[in-house]
């Protein structure tokens, strides 16, 4: 499981370097977005990413990669959003998002961490358009639950299929890494 840690961290360091210029560049103008707004986005990479491994024409020349890290960022907004709220006009700095991405990759690590002990690593034979099937089902879960106001009866929270996104994402390039 230490391969494991390191490559996850290799794929974070990535996403968080991408994370931060765009801060830099835009600021935190994704504070004002509101969960289902979050959640459609993430819904329209994966769906990308279907496309892709479905279709042998690409018309626009990016490839999966860049999709899974937009599911993993727009993951860990929406898990922001879900601890900080939605506000009318941005208000963090890049340091304090930057901050908040990094407690909320942690706690997801350290959920990843846990059900890799549980699980035996199955996702390594797992296949990238399995990953891609279970974050669009989690998607139509969340859609659910956002639908539902956010309650749910007896299944786990919104915060949770999130965070199952983004370790699935995770997965998925480290299956593209180890494949190049």
């Amino acid at each position: 499981m230490q391969d494991t840690s390191k490559q996850y961290d290799a794929v974070i360091a990535k996403c968080r370097a991408l994370f931060v210029n765009k801060m830099s560049d835009y600021g935190s103008a994704w504070r004002i977005l509101r969960l289902p707004s979050l959640t459609d986005q993430i819904f329209i990479k994966a769906q990308r990413i279907r496309g892709l491994q479905q279709n042998a024409v690409r018309k626009v020349d990016e490839g999966e990669v860049s999709e899974f890290i937009g599911i993993i960022n727009y993951s860990l907004m929406a898990l922001i959003q879900l601890e900080k709220g939605v506000v009318e006009q941005p208000d963090l700095n890049t340091d304090e998002a930057a901050k908040l991405y990094d407690e909320k990759i942690a706690e997801t690590k350290q959920l990843m961490l846990n059900k890799n002990h549980d699980y035996g690593e199955a996702w390594r034979d797992m296949r990238v358009s399995s990953l891609t099937d279970l974050i669009l089902q989690k998607l139509l879960r969340v859609k659910q639950i956002e639908d539902n106001a956010g309650k749910t009866i007896v299944s786990e929270g919104i915060d949770a299929n999130y965070q199952d996104m983004i370790n699935y994402a995770i997965f998925a390039m480290i299956h593209l890494n180890e494949a190049d």
